[in-house]
């Protein structure tokens, strides 16, 4: 990038531009990437090239980072069969499907079109992630798409360097070697991703300082990368590995203020990050096409052909494997619509990009490496195409698939929660009372507002009311005894989890609003 101003205004524009996708209910990542490519052909404007260690040791880490962290553990457990299924299997009939056609349709060589495919073969965490914040899909269904999503790395990567050894090397593909490349990296980073968040766990269950904290959550990532990389393992597997683990911990290693200022940073975090680097795909391609030769003009031809692979290999891939599923869970009919909405979810982005970029430009011999302007086209023309046509239309097909969580679901799910959490608290309220000598008015007070909170749940209503103890030490009395049964009632919150009654958004909603009370307490 052209210095500070550059990157400074990209910050601009990328926050502009989703902040007005967020108020508008736009997937942000689709918008971003369309205003990236407008701003980009407009005359004037700088050329803006990313380098592979931008995205892959800045960029990377904390996006995904933050995507495993969101995924459910109980869930996980429930879909590891398939997802262990599409993460390798999928790949591998991704690339292969994607170099034939490649090698049939464009003039790259099979060389090159072997790196095509295994750039292209795995879906994108981030770009799943973010566009699926919005949907109101099934639990298992969006744990199954971003789990795909978050553990295909070390599949891809693996043919990604082998394919790069035959088109660099003109080495023959060395198959056996590869898969126990696969084990190491995949292995490899699973074991250190495993041991970075053994570490942090022991030290941020040492440490109640807010801002230690805050850089320990921001550098775990980085550390988890950085550690596998030199290992010469998957940085990407590690990082994903380290996320689940300390995701499915959070509520026991700190307190409420600092979850909720963790919140809060990450999430400007991965706003910002994720805002830029969505621009930067559609403010790359003008660029890049500039770059190829007049042989090449026919790239949006091709880039259709090989994004029209994606999707087909995929539909037909995941369509028996869908059928299976349901067959052995009893499931009659068959739901047709599941294949097809997780067909339309599975988006390319950032990582195939940054694969992209990481291709040699020379080859062993010192010869320019002719196919790789291309194949970068290629590869972020396809990242274009999946976000913008299939990231606009992600949720008018779950809408008519039918699969997708009516609001009337969730907000019934949330209040019954809430009605057994107001339970749980009233009856730790009576212990308390029998257990030592407490002001009546004190108990008075958390009464009224335990039993408002049960009547606002039942009801549906919003609006919540309260009273001030009248006096100091009352109202100490009341904020410690408060702190008591809102613990009380996250274990009960937990109990409701780990029994089914409830999903993973919700539980982590009602721990959110949990985690603000009892801050609200500690500010009077």
């Amino acid at each position: 990038m052209r210095g500070v101003g550059t990157v400074l205004a990209l910050v601009v524009l990328a926050t502009v531009v989703a902040t007005f996708a967020h108020r508008r209910r736009i997937p942000a990542p689709s918008l971003l990437v369309v205003a990236g490519l407008a701003v980009a052909l407009l005359p004037g404007t700088p050329e803006i090239q990313a380098s592979p260690e931008i995205i892959g040791l800045v960029v990377l880490p904390p996006l995904l980072y933050a995507s495993a962290e969101e995924l459910s553990w109980r869930e996980l457990r429930a879909v590891w069969k398939p997802v262990g299924i599409l993460a390798i299997g999928l790949v591998l009939a991704s690339a292969a499907a994607v170099g034939v056609v490649a090698s049939l349709v464009t003039p790259l060589s099979w060389r090159m079109a072997l790196v095509l495919g295994a750039v292209l073969a795995s879906t994108d965490p981030v770009a799943v992630t973010a566009l699926g914040r919005r949907l109101a899909l099934p639990p298992r269904v969006q744990v199954l798409v971003q789990a795909e999503s978050l553990f295909n790395d070390a599949t891809s990567l693996v043919l990604f360097r082998v394919a790069v050894s035959v088109a660099v090397a003109s080495a023959a593909a060395n198959w056996g070697a590869a898969g126990d490349e696969f084990a190491v990296l995949a292995g490899g980073g699973t074991l250190i991703g495993a041991a970075v968040a053994h570490v942090v766990t022991l030290i941020r269950r040492r440490t109640a300082d807010p801002v230690l904290e805050t850089v320990i959550a921001l550098v775990t990532p980085y550390a988890a990368y950085v550690l596998a990389e030199a290992a010469h393992t998957s940085g990407v597997t590690s990082v994903v590995v380290a996320g689940v683990v300390l995701g499915g911990r959070g509520e026991k290693l700190t307190n409420a203020h600092i979850r909720l200022q963790l919140h809060a940073v990450y999430g400007t975090v991965v706003f910002l990050l994720e805002s830029v680097v969505f621009s930067l795909i559609g403010l790359a391609l003008p660029a890049q096409v500039r770059a190829l030769s007049h042989n090449d003009r026919a790239w949006p031809l091709y880039a259709l052909a090989v994004a029209g692979t994606l999707i087909a290999v995929r539909l037909l891939w995941l369509a028996p494997l869908s059928a299976v599923v349901q067959r052995k869970g009893g499931i009659r009919p068959m739901n047709w619509r599941v294949p097809m909405v997780l067909t339309w979810a599975g988006t390319r982005g950032v990582v195939p990009l940054a694969a992209a970029l990481s291709i040699p430009e020379t080859t062993k011999g010192g010869a320019a490496l002719a196919d790789r302007p291309l194949v970068l086209v290629l590869t972020t023309s396809v990242v274009v195409v999946t976000l913008v046509v299939q990231g606009f239309s992600l949720a008018p097909v779950v809408r008519r698939s039918g699969i997708a969580l009516e609001p009337d679901h969730t907000e019934r799910e949330e209040a019954a929660a809430r009605c057994r959490l107001a339970d749980a608290g009233i009856r730790r309220l009576e212990e308390l009372s029998e257990l030592q000598a407490v002001p009546e008015v004190v108990l008075d007070r958390l009464r009224r507002g335990l039993t408002a909170r049960l009547d606002d749940a039942r009801d549906r209503l919003t609006d919540h009311t309260g009273q001030n103890a009248p006096v100091e030490s009352a109202d100490l009395l009341y904020r410690q005894l408060r702190r008591d049964v809102i613990a009380f009632e996250a274990v009960e919150l937990q109990r409701l989890y780990d029994e089914h009654a409830i999903s993973d958004t919700t539980r982590r909603r009602l721990q959110r609003s949990l985690d603000l009370e009892e801050a609200r307490l500690t500010d009077i």
